[in-house]
């Protein structure tokens, strides 16, 4: 069950206990975490990402953390107060993040399988491609159809380009998916790029940004950038030099790389169906 309400922000006069490590799992991933305070000994945690909330009490002796709502003997939901308390301390950031249908599936769950780590890595190609199908990407395009990683940066004009190259004949048509790895340069493509891993309508907010909408990616510093952090540590771990940066499967098997903007769109479907 998640509250149709907006997330609320970290109140800055409370003291905020160390992050539980399964909740540090989730800011890997890319989710928004703020503390909501404590209530009979247990500290309350909200997290989001991809448009979803869900809530956490860790125990007083910190062994131990349930996820839901927290009542009272009365019946009162104690979570939704600790909600309205927080929420007017930090601006509408976390609240754009929660618009949306709350109830949808997060990203991880709806595409369990898809992006499982490959066992028989045997060449640098290939251990390049499981380390893209393992960051933080958000889909453009519909399930099923060819997959392709490509890394992009908010700002970048080649990057911009590319998308929109592929955008009408390819991903709207449903014949190619787009998994979109976004990393920052600059602190304000940083928190643009975190904010679009977060936002509940990615493929939207993406494409409004691509279209000109100065408001669709926010650059907000008070979004946690550890999910961009990895997919930085990809590209650095890789040297890679260049953006956009595009790895798929190959219907052959083989692993194919394009550097920059692809000169011809229609090559990378032959290369993945015929």
């Amino acid at each position: 069950m998640f509250l149709s309400f907006p997330v609320l922000a970290q109140s800055g006069n409370q003291s905020v206990p160390d992050l539980p490590p399964p909740l540090q799992r989730l800011i890997t991933d890319g989710a928004q975490v703020r503390y909501l305070g404590q209530v009979n000994g247990m500290d309350g945690w909200v997290t989001i990402r991809q448009g979803q909330e869900q809530y956490f009490y860790v125990t007083p002796d910190q062994k131990n953390f349930i996820m839901g709502l927290l009542f009272d003997d009365s019946g009162r939901m104690l979570t939704v107060d600790q909600v309205q308390n927080l929420r007017k301390n930090e601006g509408d950031v976390l609240d754009l993040l929660a618009e949306g249908q709350l109830e949808r599936p997060r990203l991880d769950a709806a595409t369990t399988g898809m992006t499982e780590t490959r066992l028989d890595v045997k060449s640098p190609s290939e251990q390049l491609l499981n380390d893209m199908e393992n960051a933080n990407w958000i889909p453009l395009g519909k399930n099923g159809a060819p997959v392709i990683y490509t890394i992009v940066d908010p700002q970048c004009p080649h990057c911009h380009a590319f998308m929109k190259d592929l955008k009408k004949d390819y991903i709207d048509a449903g014949k190619i998916q787009v998994r979109l790895i976004p990393i920052g340069i600059r602190e304000e493509t940083k928190a643009q790029a975190a904010f679009l891993l977060a936002t509940p309508n990615p493929e939207e907010v993406w494409f409004r940004h691509l279209a000109g909408d100065a408001s669709a990616l926010p650059a907000k510093s008070n979004i946690n950038q550890q999910g961009v952090q990895h997919n930085l540590s990809v590209v650095e771990n890789w040297r890679l030099d260049v953006t956009p940066f595009t790895v798929y499967r190959a219907r052959d098997e083989s692993i194919k790389i394009i550097r920059g903007r692809a000169e011809n769109a229609q090559t990378i479907l032959d290369d993945m169906t015929k």
